[in-house]
């Protein structure tokens, strides 16, 4: 728990809690890109996992509320139809599982995108509704492995048609569910400690605050600036996961 590292450490995981969760707010993730880092270094790999899927879950419960009257319910249904057994799946198979190829496939992939989008001049493939079933499978499985994808989802939200508040919200509504499972699972196979769940919860507030903090940024944004912040931040945690692979 955040008690048991020194105040420095504490305030340093406060700070950058705050920033992740302002980010997430704004672009929809690179949270997880900002504030795994630290919790890895302050707490080893192990633990940094299930104390960041608790953490999200408070920050991506604030994003909902926050935005709740922009959320698009049917793209969040069936996203959370293939999120929640394929979320349950990765969070059992993460305890034993080789991720440093993985997270490099994924760097490689958000660069991909914002390249496609930048040189071709052509919008990514608009997904359908019930396509989202499949995304959340994939997006979930990996996620439980990695600890966020929030990345590799953007670009299909936003292909989408969803904009500002209504993609935030409901990205954030159907991550939701995603780490309500992988918990479930980290608790079934034990790697959810009760040293993980109270740093997790102990961030809580901070993510909160950042959440809010997003909202109102977003709220002023010109939506084709909005879209230019998300492919940098992408370009930016595609690079990270390329080095941190």
């Amino acid at each position: 728990m955040i008690g048991s590292v020194s105040p420095l450490t504490a305030g340093v995981l406060a700070l950058v809690a705050l920033l992740a969760a302002t980010l997430a707010a704004v672009t929809g993730f690179g949270g997880a890109a900002v504030l795994l880092p630290v919790l890895v270094a302050a707490f080893g790999v192990r633990d940094a996992i299930p104390i960041l899927t608790v953490a999200q879950l408070i920050g991506n419960g604030s994003r909902v509320w926050f935005n709740r009257r922009e959320l698009d319910l049917a793209v969040a249904g069936w996203y959370s139809l293939g999120a929640v057994p394929f979320a349950l799946a990765g969070g059992y198979l993460f305890a034993a599982a080789p991720l440093s190829a993985l997270t490099r496939l994924l760097g490689v992939f958000m660069i991909a995108v914002v390249a496609w989008r930048r040189l071709r001049r052509a919008a990514f493939p608009r997904p359908s509704l019930r396509g989202f079933a499949a995304i959340g499978a994939g997006a979930s499985f990996l996620s439980a492995l990695v600890g966020s994808v929030g990345p590799l989802m953007a670009p299909l939200f936003l292909a989408y048609g969803l904009v500002k508040g209504a993609y935030i919200g409901t990205e954030a509504l159907a991550t939701l569910v995603t780490h309500s499972a992988k918990l479930f699972a980290y608790g079934g196979s034990a790697v959810l400690s009760l040293k993980a769940a109270v740093t997790g919860l102990a961030l809580g507030p901070v993510m909160v605050l950042g959440s809010l903090a997003g909202k109102r940024i977003v709220d002023r944004a010109p939506e084709h600036i909005f879209v230019l912040v998300i492919e940098a931040t992408m370009t930016v945690a595609g690079v990270l996961f390329l080095i941190r692979g």
